[in-house]
């Protein structure tokens, strides 16, 4: 399978800075299928210091999304299409009702509001230790930030293969829990490197034997990562989201001695294609 990505320049910020377009591309039949994805240069966001993460400055990473409950914030997510918000399928028994997009901080109340639709859970989904640990929602209105902001077209082309390589510098965002045990209500993004199959599962197989289609990064021998409520949130490499926030160790986000777990996208853009038609 191969990606063409189309660089969008975004125009709350620099020229050079810009989203992606993802067109999936199923060489095998003559229809060009597209997966819309909203994605950015991090260049700027490599911070040292989610767990020791640094705060997303106003107008980045527009595609984040809030998956919310009538309690509020239970999840990550991202915007693929003007309607539809990709996240981690265990985010379903907190019984979302709701989107917030557009803002980075979950108190302002600046955010748009927008109530869920339809969920599409992943057919074989049986918990997060089975794998297939994703679920798009289909929100109940159009998103003004997706059709405001996804309008500007650069001059790029180019072809790419999908594929995560060893110690590839990806970045992580979300809402969850920080280095204090507190939820941040303010977007927090972490770099995080990506770790080979072989070192993930060889890490886990005290405690787990590892569910197909899935990738690693972060925590493991490292304090940076993610946490509980960062759930369904992105792992960004390169320009494009490569996984989704699925799990760690017991509920434990200050530990180094097993990686964060996240779904391979690129297992399920067939899927999703059918959910994009």
């Amino acid at each position: 399978m191969k990606l063409s990505l189309l660089l969008l320049s975004d125009e709350l910020n620099e020229p050079r800075i810009c989203f992606f377009l993802l067109l999936f591309r199923n060489i095998t039949s003559s229809l060009h299928h597209r997966l819309m994805l909203t994605a950015f240069f991090f260049s700027q966001l490599q911070g040292s210091d989610i767990i020791h993460g640094k705060k997303v400055p106003e107008g980045l990473m527009l595609y984040m999304a809030s998956v919310q409950n009538d309690a509020g914030h239970v999840c990550g997510g991202f915007l693929i299409r003007e309607d539809l918000v990709v996240t981690a399928a265990h985010c379903y028994v907190a019984s979302p009702t709701h989107v917030v997009l557009g803002t980075h901080n979950l108190q302002n109340g600046l955010g748009e509001n927008i109530q869920i639709k339809q969920t599409f859970m992943y057919g074989d989904y049986n918990g997060i230790k089975q794998g297939g640990d994703i679920m798009i929602l289909k929100v109940s209105t159009y998103s003004l930030l997706y059709l405001f902001h996804m309008t500007y077209i650069c001059d790029l082309i180019v072809q790419i293969t999908v594929q995560q390589k060893k110690n590839q510098v990806c970045q992580v965002a979300g809402w969850g829990k920080t280095e204090n045990e507190s939820q941040s209500h303010e977007l927090r993004v972490v770099s995080v490197s990506i770790i080979s199959p072989q070192v993930c599962q060889e890490q886990w197989r005290p405690f787990l034997h590892l569910p197909p289609n899935v990738t690693c990064a972060g925590g493991y021998k490292t304090n940076k990562g993610f946490c509980q409520e960062d759930s369904g949130g992105p792992l960004v490499c390169s320009g494009f989201a490569a996984g989704v926030v699925s799990f760690n160790r017991n509920l434990n986000c200050k530990y180094p001695d097993v990686p964060n777990v996240y779904v391979d996208i690129s297992k399920y853009l067939q899927w999703i294609d059918k959910i994009l038609k």
